[in-house]
């Protein structure tokens, strides 16, 4: 999907943003070890693209998003948007949350379906550590296991065993 372009990455945890003041900002949440990674169904393909973060990823971009799915032309693609935060264990980084949001797109009637309200809470169980994968079709969660182990297996292999048996990989 990406030729000729630089690789995306996941972000990497950086140093705690709170650790040289107490004072404002203290308690606010930091999306510095959260990456989107999209999956394409159809395709059985996934990608990060740090566009989703402000609902500007390739998928998103020139599309009027409908509350409601039915009003969606015929013809749309379905996708996942996972969130995936990283955290540091004392023997290294690993895959701690990762939260499955839903999104149909029709690139030529540019319209498509999302919920904004299910995506931010998405995102902020992600933060909190929450899998909620289970209920992705099983391609998905296989296109989505394998890309996480194939970008780092040791996150993968440090990563929790709910991760594993949600995506159906058994160890």
């Amino acid at each position: 999907m990406e030729s000729g372009k630089n690789k995306l990455e996941f972000n990497i945890i950086k140093k705690d943003p709170r650790d040289e003041h107490k004072g404002f900002g203290m308690g606010s949440l930091s999306l510095d070890n959260v990456s989107p990674v999209i999956i394409d169904i159809e395709a059985g393909e996934a990608v990060v693209d740090i566009g989703a973060m402000h609902g500007k990823s390739a998928v998103e971009k020139r599309v009027k998003f409908l509350p409601n799915k039915e009003e969606v032309p015929a013809g749309a693609k379905s996708y996942w948007l996972v969130w995936v935060t990283i955290a540091r264990k004392e023997d290294g980084l690993y895959y701690a949350g990762a939260t499955a949001c839903e999104m149909t797109v029709n690139k030529e009637a540019r319209r498509g379906y999302k919920s904004l309200p299910e995506h931010v809470n998405r995102l902020d169980k992600s933060l909190k550590r929450q899998i909620i994968v289970d209920h992705m079709d099983e391609k998905s969660k296989r296109v989505l296991a394998d890309f996480l182990k194939n970008h780092d297996e040791n996150m993968w292999n440090r990563s929790s065993e709910q991760l594993k048996k949600d995506l159906g990989v058994s160890q």
